[in-house]
């Protein structure tokens, strides 16, 4: 019983620190310096992880890996997002404060 409460709290850590990291991501309104790939090898890994833990019949691991994979989807998301809405603003002529006119 104690191991699993170890493994909750844990998992409760890590799931409420990478979707705080991916709030404010999508608050700030830029994802600069956000590789997609990060989020694509993030799914990758959680999917694989996710079956896995299903396979071994570990719930805490199925409940963290399946919630990695759910941020990592919406992390890729907002990424792909605020590409669009920079190039946008790039093909308009105005270069977002936050950029340098060389990567407009």
């Amino acid at each position: 019983m104690g191991s699993e409460v170890i493994g909750w709290f844990s998992s409760f850590v890590l799931v409420l620190t990478i979707a705080n990291q991916v709030y404010r991501q999508w608050r700030s309104g830029t994802s600069e310096g956000v590789s997609r790939w990060l989020f694509v090898g993030q799914i990758t890994a959680s999917t694989g992880f996710t079956f896995y833990s299903v396979l071994v019949d570990n719930w805490v691991f199925v409940v963290t890996n399946a919630l990695m994979l759910l941020s990592a989807l919406v992390g890729l998301a907002i990424v792909v997002k605020h590409r669009r809405a920079e190039r946008r603003k790039s093909r308009r002529g105005t270069v977002p404060s936050d950029m340098s006119p060389a990567r407009a």
